[in-house]
């Protein structure tokens, strides 16, 4: 008799992340339950409304043995009453969630955080790690932090095991905000004032994040985890365009600009925030998650190749 598979439910199932971390996870033997606001048709779905303190869980919980949660509010930090819009959906969400899912006995959860929990950058000191004094960055960085505070009196209260990630900037087919950007502009041939620019940044590939999330899924552990995870490769703004270039095969038409230039042109066209992601270092010490015994399946230009080819190619 067939052992029936362990069932997991992923919010935001449906989204870049989503996508990918099902497709993982039902090749390593996982049902996977997707929880949505709009129903495909697909098999093992369930209909969620709005994420908030009053979300009500329980059919959506019943027989899971463990929950990854990716669903969250994300690039609108200027709209009117942002700051109430995360804390209700990122944070009391988030923690509805977590007390459902606790009360059910689901036995481990897993919390998409951001790396933005520890900071806007680590220009000046040292890669960031799991231990620094958090110093959230915006409305979302906030949230975020905000619901990692409550994950951990739940985790303690209740036994379940939490294990929370904080990753930088994820890239991947079907990614949103500056890395599709980056990808549209290499692609269109746009010259990008980058040449100049001498930082460090980590960047994680959705592929290398969804391997880390089943293999914790699959790990013993203590109560409460946390982990910084990135790809191995660390590099400058204008090294990361130039493989993207490499990987749509396309030249990097990359061009030299004074960092005070650049602010001023990225806060002329509205992407003030950019600034730090294009222009300051963020590197992570990601060595915590190695010693789990995990390792990124793909190279950094590998998972860019992934990211930019025909979508027949997952």
């Amino acid at each position: 008799m067939t052992e029936a598979r362990p069932v997991v439910l992923v919010t935001g199932a449906n989204g870049f992340v989503g996508r990918h971390l099902s497709a993982v996870l039902e090749d390593r033997a996982w049902t996977v339950r997707r929880a949505q606001r709009v129903l495909t048709g697909g098999a093992q779905e369930v209909q969620i409304g709005s994420i908030g303190p009053q979300t009500d869980w329980r059919a959506a919980l019943d027989g899971v043995s463990a929950v990854v949660h990716l669903a969250a509010r994300v690039h609108h930090p200027n709209e009117e009453n942002a700051g109430e819009i995360y804390r209700i959906i990122n944070t009391e969400g988030t923690l509805q969630l977590a007390r459902s899912a606790a009360a059910e006995g689901v036995q481990r959860f897993i919390y998409l955080s951001t790396i933005l929990v520890n900071g806007a950058t680590s220009e000046g000191r040292g890669p960031f790690r799991e231990d620094d004094d958090p110093k959230p960055r915006g409305v979302y960085g906030l949230s975020k932090a905000a619901a990692e505070s409550g994950l951990a009196a739940i985790a303690e209260e209740t036994g379940m095991q939490v294990s929370i990630i904080r990753p930088p900037l994820i890239y991947g087919r079907g990614a949103v905000g500056n890395f599709r950007l980056l990808v549209k502009m290499v692609r269109l041939g746009v010259p990008l004032p980058f040449a100049s620019i001498r930082n460090r940044r980590a960047f994680l590939g959705v592929q290398n994040l969804s391997s880390f999330i089943a293999h914790r899924l699959a790990a013993p552990g203590r109560t409460l985890e946390t982990f910084l995870v990135a790809d191995h490769e660390q590099v400058s703004t204008p090294e990361f365009v130039r493989q993207i270039a490499m990987a749509v095969g396309k030249p990097a038409r990359l061009v030299p600009s004074p960092e005070p230039l650049l602010r001023g042109l990225l806060k002329l066209t509205g992407r003030a925030e950019a600034g730090d992601s294009l222009i300051g270092s963020m590197e992570v010490d990601s060595s915590k998650a190695l010693a789990s015994g995990w390792r990124p399946e793909f190279s950094q230009q590998a998972g860019l190749k992934l990211a930019v080819d025909a979508p027949r190619q997952r």
